[in-house]
């Protein structure tokens, strides 16, 4: 008989744990299957993957999406394994557990509570395999950071830093030398889950990337399918329990040029196969853009330096694909000789502006070479200190954003007035860039939808890089104007201060805060 120990308890979406031990005769990755239903009181049945975690221990996690009793029965090829059942109560979520990130209303997010999930995410590939100092200072920069989501590896990342720093591998084996891809090395796991338990604290999503084509020197750019294979369903069963986790297929698909569109394809289906929770999945590419119209990806997330550098591009997708849109990548703030690494801060927080106010959304990047160290040294390979002048400035953006409305910005004409998001009729959110207005004409953008005689807005004037926020203080009164929108009817004005990267906030109000604004 095995030795049992499982929690007794676990909230919503938290994570609920079942120990076994069983044989370690053989090999326990390839030889034993385990797999365990979790069946709710109502009726709901889960079925889940197991684990070997090394030592004869096997696991099985589990997370439970609705309050109250749940009864569980484990199933294996191993009679040490097989047939064990229990229950455990699941309560009220506490904290900051407000469940999993999911799609909403076609191109945002949200929580599982319904609670509006604005993406504010950052990049480091390597910081999870890093030896534990440089990793809790990571930590220690994310926590004070406005960062919600971070991209992240499995399989090491190479560069001559990193590897120096790498305390154990994935696979049984020497670096550089014959890998038993049929053997995982458990130690390298746990450090991985460690990492992601400690984001799962913080608040932060961890959009977990499975391949990549930069750790050649190791060759787990190019394992045979079945190794591929394995590796998912492995990743997927130790990682994918916890709330704050995302797939993503690849980064750089296209420059794993071992792979063809048909292994992809094998791929995305075990990932959807594996994953009893839906989780959010999606594609990285290089050059060649991806089919993200294929049903494993839930969103689409895109490397493009020119998508969001001007007005009316960021849009084009939403329209290809019909689902929210992540530039992941739109190069990085940063002091490299190369073009991807050379962003001004001014310029990544104005292409973060540029997607919102065209309903996408934009992930942050910082390669900043401390003086006189290797250009390996910095945040989007390995983590650790963040230098940049980038962060506080999307804190801001983060903030404004949440505020707004909670089914999230939608453009408000995409053909003919780009560069304006909101709700028609209650919302606007207008991005100038690198232009430097002195005034605006209160003019609202809209041919299919009607406002009320005399509708009340007012115009919040948003410096986005000095991070100020100043009312204007006239209450504008809309008519219709033309075809195509609305002006004021006294065809009155906004005094802007003649500087780049303002926005304006526009928004409905029942009543002109003051009336004697309305003077002609």
């Amino acid at each position: 008989m095995a030795f049992v120990k499982a929690a007794s308890d676990t909230e919503q979406w938290g994570v609920f744990e079942l120990e076994l031990l069983g044989v370690e005769e053989g090999n326990p990755y390839t030889e034993i299957e385990l797999e365990a239903e979790f069946r709710h009181a109502d009726g709901q049945a889960v079925r889940v993957r197991g684990f070997y975690d090394g030592d004869g221990i096997y696991r099985i996690r589990f997370m439970p999406d609705a309050v109250g009793a749940w009864h569980y029965r484990s199933y294996s090829n191993s009679a040490a394994l097989d047939g064990f059942e229990g229950a455990f109560a699941c309560n009220h979520p506490s904290g900051n557990n407000r469940g999993p990130v999911r799609v909403r209303g076609g191109y945002h997010f949200e929580y599982a509570d319904g609670t509006r999930y604005v993406p504010v995410g950052t990049t480091s590939y390597g910081w999870a395999h890093q030896l534990e100092g440089l990793a809790e200072e990571t930590l220690r920069s994310l926590a004070a950071s406005p960062f919600n989501k971070i991209r992240m590896c499995v399989l090491p990342h190479y560069s001559p830093f990193s590897a120096a720093n790498i305390p154990c591998y994935p696979y049984v084996g020497e670096p550089l030398e014959e890998w038993q891809y049929e053997r995982f090395n458990p130690a390298y796991f746990r450090i991985i889950e460690r990492r992601v338990e400690a984001l799962l604290a913080l608040g932060i999503e961890a959009d977990i990337i499975l391949f990549h084509p930069y750790n050649k020197q190791w060759g787990f750019d190019r394992m045979p399918p079945e190794a591929d294979d394995a590796f998912v369903r492995y990743t997927m069963s130790r990682l994918g329990a916890y709330r704050n986790v995302w797939w993503s297929l690849a980064n750089e698909y296209d420059f794993m040029a071992g792979k063809t569109t048909d292994d992809w394809d094998r791929i995305g289906r075990i990932v959807a196969d594996n994953d009893p929770y839906g989780r959010l999945c999606s594609m990285h590419n290089g050059f060649v853009m991806y089919e993200h119209w294929k049903p494993w990806i839930t969103h689409v997330c895109v490397q493009d330096g020119q998508a969001v550098a001007a007005p009316g591009r960021a849009v084009l997708l939403r329209r290809v694909y019909g689902k929210p849109v992540i530039y992941d990548e739109v190069c990085y703030e940063g002091n490299l000789h190369f073009v991807w690494g050379r962003l001004s801060a001014e310029e990544l927080v104005s292409r973060f502006w540029r997607g919102l106010a065209e309903g996408t959304y934009v992930g942050h990047g910082e390669v900043l070479r401390p003086t006189n160290e290797s250009v390996d040294r910095v945040w989007t390979g390995i983590g650790g200190t963040l230098r940049g002048s980038s962060e506080e400035r999307l804190g801001f953006l983060r903030e404004i954003a949440e505020a707004g409305p909670a089914e999230g910005l939608e453009p408000i004409d995409e053909w003919f007035c780009t560069g304006v998001a909101g709700r028609p009729g209650s919302y606007y959110l207008f991005y100038f860039g690198e232009e430097r207005a002195e005034s605006w004409t209160f003019e609202l953008p809209g041919k299919d939808f009607q406002l009320a005689e005399g509708t009340t807005f007012t115009v919040d004037v948003i410096d986005t890089w000095n991070m100020t926020i100043e009312r204007s203080p006239v209450a504008f009164e809309a008519v219709r104007k033309g075809e195509y929108g609305y002006g004021d009817i006294y065809n009155r004005r906004v005094e802007l201060p003649g500087k780049p990267y303002i926005a304006l906030r526009i928004t409905a109000v029942e009543e002109a805060e003051d009336p004697a604004s309305k003077e002609e």
